[in-house]
């Protein structure tokens, strides 16, 4: 049935002034919220306070701003525009939440935890060399510094041309507003205006959803016409690695995937390191896990919405938007284009995204810089007033940085989707190289270092080779059927090639506009592999390499590592086991260790450092202080 009566298939109208006062609201309150942190409280002096909030932090902005750091706006905007293509099948990436959670609370954690470390990477250090460590440093660096400039250009670029708003003006705005918070306000600032962004995209996403929900006849009308259309989907168990999507490639590669990003990427660990002890910590992952599955699941509603709306015109099709990112806003300016400050709210929320992501991303490498670069080699003796005022303006060079790539990106074109996949690729190898160190402590630095270098290069040539076999159309991704025939007669012009029938329902693959130079062509197998493996590829590839390459030159002894620096599995993993099993998987770590005795001018000589060497100050540990900590373990 046609809803040319109460589609607006035009929708020309742009941002009034209500939807302008709303977006900047959300600006200023970010700003202003930095400033607080700024002026009011341990003003950011010292390098704790900028980089880990003074180690005090509550559980909830905690929480909060986990859920920020990567529901990025291309998550709440390629979400629905994934389940509007694709159909419902990645709604079961939430599934894999439910495994993360508990592995970064009980096997990642833990290790960072008791060593209090302000870089994630100076556990590589520590359990391999400074080599290790400044690869692992460097490849973060230039994981985030990409991601950060697509993660800003893509919204941008999709909603100034369905809002109005000039896509360099936007980019400039969540900038400024980033760099001015994150370096004033320090991570409290960064924290608190995560929060803050959270509820607003929470409460953006649930207002648009709700009114195209009712708009449409409730959910049972939303329901019946994806499923008419073989888009509600849950059930695909093709165990083929080539699947894009299925079971196995959203659950178990999903959860490789995510607990990268939760277990040992540095904006999370820096921020679960935040509060004054591991329960707190625990407490905030799994209240994180509520807000992440909550999310997610609005935003593969919302594609469902979207595509009931328009299930008679599909509008990529039809060509009234000319990319899969613009349908969600397009949905929005034609259903709530008429209330005033509306779609204001939804962009305050989509850039809500934005801000925290790039605000976290800011201050996760100003730490990284700091801590793995300055101090170690030209920072030995710098006071942490310096340390402090170095890590401010490294923040700020990072902004900078990122907001030229910013400029780079847009001339990119679609190499963006490869920037994307990029992320994806790099973060499996880092993975790869902390389970290594964690789980398998017979690794050595060599292994670590031949593991690391291998899966990046193996995951950069499978990305890059990937992205060109799309680019050159030998790759396509099946869609799921679409229709015209409620288009309006002025549409029609876009597809006069399609005969009448096809005009009505057709079956889409997502291809591109270049010609195939040899249609005989068939890419590399490893080509077709389901980007929802590349992070298990990764670091499978870490470990495999790593202890292979360990055993050729030499194992390492288990018995003269420091216990600190490896997970108990025994414990840990196989708690249900007999004493004497999980004796045995403990594999007599630390029988023989002897800890490094080291002094401070303030302090008693004679006390001795029991997890690691650290050029931060800050990071100095006594056995007083790891006691303190087993004890509060020991209660929980």
């Amino acid at each position: 049935m046609s809803n040319n009566d109460t589609i607006n298939y035009n929708a020309d109208q742009l941002f009034g002034w209500a939807d302008y006062l709303v977006f900047v609201a959300m600006l200023v309150i970010s700003a202003i919220i930095g400033i607080y942190y700024a002026c009011f409280g341990a003003k950011q002096n010292t390098t704790s306070e900028f980089l880990m909030a003074g180690r005090n932090m509550g559980t909830f902005p905690v929480a909060m701003s986990l859920i920020a750091s990567f529901m990025s706006a291309i998550t709440l905007l390629g979400t629905p525009a994934e389940v509007y293509q694709f159909g419902t099948m990645y709604w079961l990436i939430v599934l894999a939440f439910f495994l993360v959670v508990p592995a970064t609370n009980y096997l990642y954690m833990p290790i960072f935890y008791q060593l209090q470390v302000t870089s994630a990477y100076e556990y590589l250090e520590v359990r391999f060399n400074k080599l290790v460590r400044c690869l692992g440093s460097a490849t973060f660096t230039v994981q985030m510094s990409l991601y950060m400039a697509v993660v800003v250009y893509a919204p941008a670029l999709a909603l100034s041309q369905v809002t109005g708003i000039h896509v360099y003006i936007s980019v400039t705005a969540i900038f400024a507003v980033c760099i001015f918070y994150t370096v004033v306000g320090g991570m409290k600032a960064v924290m608190w205006t995560d929060t803050v962004q959270v509820i607003i995209m929470f409460i953006s996403m649930a207002v648009v959803v709700f009114k195209g929900d009712v708009d449409k006849g409730g959910s049972a009308a939303v329901w019946a016409a994806n499923q008419a259309t073989d888009r509600v989907e849950f059930g695909d168990f093709d165990p083929s690695p080539a699947k894009r999507h299925s079971v196995w490639s959203l659950i178990v590669g999903g959860y490789f995937t995510w607990v990268t990003i939760y277990g040992v990427n540095q904006s999370q660990v820096q921020r679960y390191l935040t509060v004054a002890n591991i329960r707190q910590a625990r407490n905030a992952v799994w209240i994180n896990l509520v807000g992440l599955v909550a999310l997610i699941s609005l935003c593969c509603y919302a594609g469902m919405v979207i595509f009931a709306r328009y299930e008679d015109c599909d509008l990529l099709g039809a060509g009234l938007v000319s990319k899969p990112d613009q349908l969600f806003p397009r949905f929005v300016m034609d259903t709530l284009g008429n209330y005033p400050g509306v779609p204001g709210l939804f962009v305050a929320g989509i850039f809500s995204g934005a801000l925290s992501t790039v605000s976290s991303g800011l201050n996760s490498l100003a730490a990284i810089c700091l801590e793995d670069f300055v101090r170690p080699f030209c920072g030995r003796g710098m006071s942490d007033a310096q340390a402090t005022n170095v890590s401010k303006f490294i923040a700020l060079g990072f902004g900078a940085l990122c907001f030229g790539l910013v400029f780079v990106a847009a001339q990119l074109g679609n190499v963006l989707e490869a920037a994307l996949s990029i992320f994806g690729i790099l973060g499996g190898p880092l993975l790869g190289v902390f389970t290594l160190g964690m789980f398998f402590p017979w690794a050595n630095a060599i292994g670590a270092a031949a593991g690391l270098l291998s899966s990046l290069s193996l995951m950069l040539w499978i990305g890059i080779g990937t992205q060109v076999a799309k680019a050159q159309g030998y790759l396509t991704v099946p869609r799921k059927p679409v229709s015209f025939e409620g288009c309006p007669p002025f549409n029609r012009t876009n597809f006069t090639s399609f005969t009448t029938t096809e005009l009505t329902t057709m079956d889409w693959e997502t291809t591109t506009s270049m010609p195939l130079e040899d249609e005989a062509y068939e890419p590399l197998g490893l080509y077709k592999l389901s980007y929802m493996w590349y992070s298990a590829c990764g670091c499978l590839t870490v470990i495999v390499v790593g202890l292979i390459v360990s055993a050729i030159t030499g194992l390492q002894d288990p018995r003269k590592l420091n216990p600190s620096l490896i997970c108990n599995t025994g414990k840990n993993m196989y708690w249900f086991l007999p004493k004497r099993a999980k004796e045995f998987l403990r594999f007599h770590v630390g029988d023989d260790y002897v800890p490094e005795i080291k002094t401070k001018p303030e302090e008693k000589v004679g006390e001795i450092n029991v997890a690691f060497s650290s050029s931060n100050p800050d990071d100095f540990q006594t056995i007083s202080s790891i006691k303190r900590r087993s004890s509060d373990k020991d209660t929980e």
